[in-house]
């Protein structure tokens, strides 16, 4: 990862922080409408198997053409432990989540990762407790509870549900997992938790005997596109290079803006409808993120890799 940065060139950092903010919650709110649109052609955990499979490829390529050291002894263990919750376990269960659930409710889920990650943190004793946080985000979380899930209409495939909350869960601790262990290059990073992360993949969709093909259609290749350079190359290294600045608990408030672009790309791609609700949901939302996000990455983004020196990967 980077190196810590000095109180010299916080700012242009800082503003550098957040553009990878910003972009990420947009570029990976599109991915849960893609996951959906890759769903339709492809199985799901063949789906999510290809997806980081081809990552990991590009990732491997960056390593060799440049040179990057890989990791060793335990910022391996991390690479390899993140990438097993992060994108093994957490894909699965978004992926066939997906197959039944619609996309922006897979977005609203998303919003439940800093709460998630928020208690993880403190369980770990990787962050203090910070009451301002936690209000933060039950706030946002409460508008991305009334404005989109609020939205919905008919029962709700309690199975699908279940696992895009299990799939969130392995996505809140595998962040707070990466902070645990040293820094590494974060190509090199990626690399080896995409790898480790198509595993399980792979052999659930051995086990549930999926077909293993490409994909079929203009659309389902266009959303493979899309979520391998986009949804992983790109995302992923953005979200690596936000967490290696700000505290866990900061870095995932990211998740509370997927759900307001997921539910946009979704009405124009999907014909999912937009309501009165969400707008209101929004104002909260972003409300919440700016309780608990804004203050606390501008309160942590100096001393977040001084509270653990020699185990926070910064």
């Amino acid at each position: 990862m980077m190196a810590n940065q000095s109180s010299g060139d916080t700012p242009g950092a800082d503003r550098l922080t957040w553009g990878a903010f910003v972009l990420m919650a947009i570029l990976a709110g599109g991915s849960t409408v893609a996951v959906r649109m890759s769903n339709s052609g492809l199985p799901p955990f063949w789906g999510a198997t290809l997806r980081l499979g081809t990552a990991a490829l590009v990732f491997w390529i960056i390593v060799l053409l440049r040179g990057i050291p890989l990791p060793r002894a335990r910022a391996l263990r991390g690479a390899v432990l993140y990438g097993l919750l992060s994108m093994g376990l957490s894909y699965a269960g978004m992926y066939w989540g997906l197959t039944r659930a619609p996309a922006s409710l897979a977005g609203a889920m998303l919003a439940f990762v800093p709460l998630l990650t928020f208690f993880c943190a403190w369980a770990h004793g990787l962050e203090k407790f910070r009451s301002q946080g936690l209000i933060g985000t039950l706030v946002a979380t409460a508008g991305v509870v009334f404005g989109v899930v609020g939205g919905f209409g008919g029962a709700m495939h309690v199975p699908s549900v279940l696992a895009l909350l299990a799939g969130v869960t392995c996505m809140a601790e595998g962040t707070v997992v990466f902070k645990l262990f040293p820094r590494s290059h974060p190509v090199a990073t990626n690399a080896v938790a995409l790898t480790t992360g198509s595993l399980p993949l792979a052999l659930l969709s051995l086990l549930t005997g999926e077909r293993w093909t490409l994909p079929t259609t203009l659309n389902s290749w266009a959303a493979y596109g899309y979520l391998v350079l986009i949804g992983s190359v790109v995302v992923f290294s953005l979200g690596l290079h936000i967490l290696s600045r700000w505290t866990a608990s900061a870095a995932s408030y990211v998740f509370l803006l997927m759900p307001v672009s997921s539910v946009v790309i979704a009405a124009l791609l999907l014909g999912e409808a937009i309501t009165l609700s969400l707008v209101i949901g929004t104002v909260l939302v972003v409300a919440g993120v700016w309780l608990g996000a804004i203050h606390e990455a501008s309160d942590t983004a100096d001393v977040a890799c001084d509270q653990m020196p020699s185990t926070a990967a910064c």
